[in-house]
């Protein structure tokens, strides 16, 4: 059987009881698999590596190591959430690597999204074969891919192309030197909270807006500089403040800020101003493979746009996508 492919007869995980043996099936495979090995795991914050890692600490402890890596492509305040709530509420043990200029370098100048992931990809692993020789006994490399991930990243038919390569499926590099360890890859989002729930992390957590392995690499559309990447971040910020302070938060599954490489003319004080333009998308999924738009209020629209353009420099305007999946993907890239 291929162990990418999620059996037909596989239950959906939709109640405690049901993720309750899910767990309990996960940490018997992954104390088969892991031995007295330690295992490397990628550590974003977000929901999927999250709910890996409370599962793995319940399965194997202290032989976890989880690494957050801040490739610069973070949100606002990111990395720094991730250390507080992981390394000191939960205490776990936790690798903080910056390496920021050595993913933007990377980076520089390549505008193809499929290249974009793939450096990403490539470069996690880089960063944490680094991080490995630093202890002994590890073999194993954790990562939160989820079936989704898969389904996008491999031709499902005949004649179909990928619809994109994620860093933690397509875009590993074919030398890999550990195994994998991925106990949610069959899973679905909406199961992965379930099981989330049940591992008893905080609501918050596991309710956390979904956030995608190459970050902002994918939002800052064509090739990333850093000062359209900070002009990204900024606006992101202001619009999950404005999401929040107005109940949108809670009701949208995501949302977020794309920018493109792209510059059109305005006026600002009274002067040629050319900036880019700030392109909102706000979806509603259960399972990441369709998606609706959330109809956002004009009042709130109005705000958030007046607020992008005049704390934000070099934006000068704000868009708002309305395609629904299919025919558009969630991400731009």
């Amino acid at each position: 059987m291929d162990n990418n492919k999620r059996p037909e007869t596989m239950e959906r995980i939709t109640t405690k009881a049901l993720a309750d043996k899910f767990i309990e099936e996960q940490i018997a495979e992954v104390r088969a698999q892991v031995g007295d090995k330690k295992v490397l795991l990628a550590l974003s914050g977000g929901v999927d590596s999250s709910v890996v890692a409370a599962l793995l600490i319940k399965a194997i402890g202290k032989q976890l190591v989880c690494v957050h890596v801040n490739h610069g492509l973070m949100r606002k305040g990111e990395s720094e959430a991730v250390i507080d709530m992981f390394g000191k509420e939960l205490d776990a043990n936790l690798v903080y690597v910056d390496a920021t200029d050595r993913f933007l370098d990377l980076l520089a100048g390549v505008s193809d999204p499929e290249k974009k992931r793939k450096i990403i990809g490539a470069e996690f692993i880089n960063v944490f074969a680094d991080e490995a020789r630093k202890l002994e006994g590890v073999a194993y490399l954790a990562q939160g891919t989820i079936y989704p991930d898969i389904l996008e990243s491999f031709k499902q038919a005949e004649g179909k192309k990928a619809v994109k390569s994620h860093h933690n499926v397509g875009g590993l590099p074919e030398d890999l030197k550990f195994e994998l360890v991925e106990p949610l890859k069959l899973l679905f989002k909406d199961e992965v909270r379930v099981v989330g729930e049940a591992l008893g992390l905080p609501h918050a957590m596991v309710y956390r807006q979904p956030f995608p392995g190459p970050g902002l690499g994918v939002r800052c559309l064509g090739a990333i500089t850093r000062d359209r990447l900070h002009a990204l971040r900024e606006a992101d910020a202001i619009l999950r403040e404005e999401f929040a302070n107005c109940g949108l938060a809670e009701k949208v599954w995501q949302y977020f800020i794309a920018i493109p490489d792209i510059k059109s003319v305005g006026v600002k004080d009274e002067s040629r101003y050319e900036g880019w333009p700030a392109i909102i998308r706000a979806i509603n999924t259960t399972d990441a493979m369709t998606a609706t738009i959330e109809e956002i209020p004009y009042d709130i629209l109005h705000k958030i746009t007046y607020r992008i353009t005049h704390e934000v420099e070099g934006i000068n305007r704000v868009l708002m996508d309305l395609t629904p999946k299919p025919i558009g993907t969630i991400e731009w890239e």
